[in-house]
């Protein structure tokens, strides 16, 4: 069912990077990483992930939330506007809870939001039903 979907992890924490690889290819899936928001975009025009996965407190404190808006909002990245946005954070709160009252909230708001500890089991049943449409 995974085979051949490809997902990029973007996160500064080599051994989260390792740990989500390792995992992910276990189940079949194609595993690109970028250790920041910067190199991540970069990895999504190269090669053009399915999925992508990226921590909010990289570089500075808001690089996910920047990359989600890159992706969601910027014309260089038109053609991946529906790919799906995975973040994945120590921050519990998922940006709706963390901005309530911000109308930009809007702009960065991922399509799923995962906490760190990561789920795997959790993270592997979305994957799934993301890549049965």
């Amino acid at each position: 069912m995974a085979a051949h979907q490809k997902v990029l992890v973007i996160d500064d924490d080599v051994d989260f990077r390792t740990a989500v690889k390792s995992l992910l290819e276990s189940q079949g899936f194609e595993v690109f990483e970028a250790e920041s928001g910067h190199e991540g975009l970069k990895v999504v025009l190269d090669h053009h992930p399915d999925v992508i996965l990226v921590d909010i407190m990289m570089e500075n404190d808001t690089e996910g939330y920047s990359v989600t808006h890159a992706l969601k909002h910027g014309e260089e990245y038109a053609a991946h506007r529906n790919t799906p946005v995975f973040m994945i954070s120590s921050i519990q709160e998922n940006p709706d809870e963390r901005f309530p009252m911000s109308p930009e909230a809007d702009l960065i708001r991922p399509d799923r939001y995962l906490t760190k500890p990561l789920d795997a089991a959790k993270l592997l049943e979305m994957l799934k039903a993301t890549a049965a449409g």
